[in-house]
C-alpha cells in the first residue's frame, strides 16, 4: 500500500511515501463479493464449499512453472466468517441508512462481538481442521488465525495445488484453483489470505529510521489565493495568474467548508492509520499549532496506538511515512481543533498490517471517524483481501464508526498505470472516497471557488516570455472513476449518472468514486510543519506546502467531527447514505472545472527549487493549470473527481436534527 501525500517538487510528480509490496500480498484484480464469506457450495468437490477470489486472475496456464515445492513454507491468514456475516451487512446497512428504522441503532464493540463475531465452536472447529490438515496455528485474533506449515499441507487443508507462475519477470507462488474449505465447517471461515505471496520474507526492526530528507517550498507565495502576482511573467488565457498560496492554515480551512466558532470537534474522536509512526509527531504538532494560530494540544489529546515492532522499513521507506501522519494529524486539528485524535500505527505498509491497525480501532471502539490516506489501484486488489476489508468496515458501521479513505492522486491512472482505473479500499461500498479539488481562499478568510484537482505543468520559457507548450503536462489529479469489481450501492442509486455507473462496458451498475471531496491539488495546497533531514545530516523543523487526496481525507475526517458535534454528539457513522441523501441541497459547493464560467481557465505561478531544498542549484518557475484531471472532469452535478460536491456553509446546519430532503 501506497500513502497519497503528494508534495510536488520541481519535476511534477506526486512524492510517494511507500510502494505496495506485492512481496507480502501480491494482488491481482477479480470479482468482488460484498457482505459475506465467498462460500460457493455449487462450484466446490463435494463436501466442500468454495472461497471465491483465493486464486488470483494472473495465476494463468501460460504463465506456469510447474507445482511449488511440497517442502517449502506457507504463511497464510484464515479469515473468520462469524456467526452470521450476511446479517452483518445488512445490520450495517439499516444502521447507516437514515431512510430504515434502525437508523443510529449502534451497538457497543462487545455487542457486535456478541452478535456477529466468531463463536468458540466456530474457532475450535477450524483450528482442528487447520491442525488435522498438518497446518500450525500460531496466533490471531477475533478477525483470523495464523497458519503456517509446508504447501503440502496447505494443499490437503484447502483442496487446491500450489504453483509457480510467472508475473512482471518474477515468480510468485499462487493456487492452481481457488480453495475450498470442508462444508462441515457451515461457513465459518470467510476466506484465507497468503497462500499467494512472493518470495520476501519479513524483517522486524525495534526501531524506526530517522525522517526522510527535507523538503522546501521556494517561493514568492501568495498570502491567500490572488493576493500576490509578477506583472513582469508572461500572461495565461488571458491575464497574469497569481503565484501559488504559501499553503492554506486551518483558520482558512475552516472558513471555506463552513466552521463557525462553536464548532470546534468537541466530543469527536478521530483516529488515524497510516504506516509506521513519526517519533516527532508531538512537538512537531504543538510546534505547528503554535505557529499558525491553532489551539494547543490539551494533555492526553493526541495519543498513539503503536505495534509492538515493525517490518519491510527499507521496502515502505518507513521515514516517508513520517509526513503522511503529520499531515494527517495537523489537518484534523487544524479543521477539528477540540477534537480528540487517536494515531493508530501500522506495523507495515502490507494489507496484513494494515487491516490489523483497522481492527484495533473496531475491536476497541478507539473512535468515531477514521481517516486513512493510503490505497493501490484497484488492479492490485484480490477478492480475499478486499473481503476481509469489507468485514472491518461493516464492523465499523454497526458499532458507529465511520471510515474516509483518499481516492488517489493520479486522477484515472492512465498515466501511472496505463489501465482506467480506481483506488483501493477507496472503491468499497462501505467506506467514504474523498476526492480532491484545488481551492480559492482569498483575502479576508472568504471561499471564492473550487475547481477538481487536475493539474498540467508548463515551464517558463528560456527568454522568460512565454509558457512553453501551455496547458503543459498532466502532473496529477484527484482519483476516480468507475470500480470494475463493486457494484453499485444502494446509496448511489439516482444520483450517479449511468453514464458513469455503466461506463465499464458491462450491463451492471458498478460502484463509481470518489464520494464527496475537499482540497487536494499540492498548489493550492495545506501548510504543514515536520522534522525532516537535512544535507548536513542534521535534524531540523521546516514548514511546507502539501497536497494530495491525503490531505483531503483528513480534511473531510475534521468536518465530520464538527458535524458530529453540530447534531448533539451522536455518531455519524458510515456517512455515504446520509452524505448522498443531502445531494443538491445548500449542503455543498458543486464543484466544476471552470467555476468562473465556461472558457475560463484557471492557472497559478509556482517558483521552486532544482534540489527541493534551497537555490544551490537554481530554481524553476512554472504554470500550473487547473481544473485538467486527466479524463476525468468536474461536472455540475455528481461527478468522478469531487462526487457530491465539497461542504457548504450549509453542509454543519444539515446535522442540526434528522434530515432527509
Amino acid at each position: 500500500m501506497r500513502s497519497s501525500a503528494s508534495r510536488q517538487g520541481p519535476a511534477g510528480s506526486g512524492r510517494r511515501a511507500a510502494l505496495g509490496l506485492a512481496t507480502v500480498l501480491p494482488l491481482a484484480a477479480g470479482v468482488l463479493a460484498l457482505g459475506g464469506p465467498g462460500a460457493q457450495a455449487d462450484s466446490a468437490p463435494p463436501g466442500r464449499d468454495t472461497l471465491s477470489g483465493t486464486k488470483p486472475t494472473w495465476a494463468r496456464a501460460g504463465s506456469d512453472r510447474g507445482a511449488t515445492d511440497d517442502g517449502d513454507k506457507v504463511t497464510a491468514r484464515v479469515y473468520l466468517a462469524g456467526r452470521d456475516a450476511k446479517g452483518l451487512a445488512a445490520y450495517a446497512k439499516a444502521v447507516s441508512d437514515p431512510a430504515s428504522p434502525d437508523y443510529g441503532g449502534y451497538l457497543s464493540a462487545r455487542q457486535t462481538q456478541a452478535r456477529f463475531g466468531p463463536t468458540r465452536q466456530q474457532k475450535d472447529a477450524v483450528t482442528a481442521w487447520l491442525e488435522d490438515s498438518g497446518l500450525r496455528v500460531t496466533g490471531g485474533n477475533r478477525h483470523y488465525l495464523s497458519v503456517t506449515g509446508e504447501v503440502a499441507a496447505a494443499e490437503r487443508a484447502f483442496g487446491t495445488q500450489l504453483h509457480d507462475y510467472g508475473k512482471d519477470g518474477k515468480v510468485y507462488r499462487a493456487p492452481s484453483k481457488a480453495a475450498t474449505v470442508p462444508a462441515s465447517l457451515n461457513g465459518a471461515v470467510l476466506t484465507v489470505v497468503g497462500l499467494d505471496n512472493a518470495p520476501k520474507r519479513a524483517k522486524h526492526d525495534e526501531t524506526l529510521p530517522p525522517p526522510g530528507p527535507v523538503f522546501r517550498n521556494a517561493g514568492p507565495f501568495s498570502a491567500s489565493y490572488g493576493s500576490r502576482t509578477d506583472r513582469s511573467l508572461p500572461s495565461a488565457y488571458g491575464a497574469k495568474q497569481p503565484y501559488a498560496v504559501k499553503g492554506y492554515t486551518g483558520k482558512q480551512l475552516r472558513a471555506a467548508y463552513g466552521a463557525r466558532s462553536r464548532h470546534t470537534g468537541k466530543g469527536v474522536t478521530v483516529a488515524i492509520t497510516d504506516a509506521f509512526a513519526s517519533p516527532t509527531i508531538a512537538a512537531d504538532a504543538a510546534r505547528y499549532a503554535r505557529r499558525n494560530g491553532d489551539p494547543a494540544y490539551r494533555k492526553g489529546q493526541l495519543t498513539q496506538v503503536l505495534p509492538a515492532d515493525y517490518r519491510y522499513t527499507e521496502e515502505c521507506d518507513a521515514g516517508g511515512w513520517y509526513g503522511e501522519e503529520t499531515l494527517d494529524v495537523e489537518a484534523v486539528h487544524a479543521v477539528a481543533p477540540a477534537a480528540d485524535i487517536t494515531y493508530v500505527g501500522g506495523a507495515s505498509c502490507t494489507d496484513n498490517d494494515l487491516l490489523d491497525a483497522l481492527a484495533k480501532v473496531v475491536d476497541n471502539r478507539l473512535a468515531d471517524i477514521v481517516s486513512n490516506s493510503w490505497g493501490d489501484v484497484e488492479a492490485n486488489e484480490t477478492p480475499d483481501v478486499a473481503a476481509a476489508y469489507d468485514q472491518i468496515f461493516q464492523q465499523g458501521a454497526v458499532e458507529g464508526i465511520g471510515f474516509y479513505f483518499s481516492s488517489g492522486d493520479n486522477g484515472d491512472n492512465v498515466a501511472s498505470t496505463g489501465t482506467k482505473q480506481v483506488d483501493t479500499p477507496a472503491n468499497s461500498a462501505w467506506v467514504t472516497a474523498v476526492g480532491g479539488t484545488s481551492l480559492a481562499v482569498g483575502k479576508g478568510d472568504r471561499y471564492q471557488w473550487e475547481t477538481g484537482w487536475g493539474t498540467t505543468k508548463a515551464a517558463l520559457s528560456a527568454d522568460g516570455t512565454s509558457w512553453d507548450s501551455l496547458p503543459g503536462t498532466y502532473t496529477s489529479g484527484a482519483g476516480g472513476g468507475t470500480s470494475r469489481t463493486v457494484a453499485q450501492p444502494f446509496y448511489q442509486r439516482g444520483v450517479v449518472p449511468d453514464s458513469l455507473a455503466l461506463a465499464g462496458g458491462g450491463a451492471t451498475r458498478q460502484r463509481v468514486v470518489p464520494d464527496i471531496a475537499a482540497v487536494a491539488d499540492p498548489n493550492t495546497g495545506f501548510l504543514v510543519g515536520q522534522t525532516q533531514t537535512f544535507p548536513d545530516g542534521s535534524l531540523r523543523y521546516g514548514e511546507y506546502r502539501i497536497g494530495g487526496t491525503s490531505l483531503a481525507a483528513p480534511v473531510i475526517a475534521g468536518v465530520q467531527a464538527l458535524a458530529q458535534q453540530a447534531r448533539g454528539g451522536r455518531p455519524i457513522g458510515f456517512a455515504n447514505p446520509s452524505l448522498y441523501d443531502r445531494y443538491g441541497t445548500a449542503a455543498y459547493h458543486d464543484v466544476t472545472d471552470h467555476p468562473l464560467g465556461a472558457g475560463v481557465s484557471l492557472g497559478v505561478v509556482r517558483v521552486d527549487y532544482v534540489n527541493g531544498y534551497d537555490d544551490s542549484e537554481g530554481l524553476v518557475t512554472s504554470l500550473r493549470s487547473l481544473g485538467r484531471d486527466s479524463s476525468l472532469h468536474a461536472v455540475v452535478g455528481y461527478d468522478d473527481v469531487t462526487g457530491v460536491g465539497t461542504p457548504a456553509a450549509g453542509y454543519l446546519a444539515s446535522f442540526g436534527g434528522h434530515h432527509r430532503r
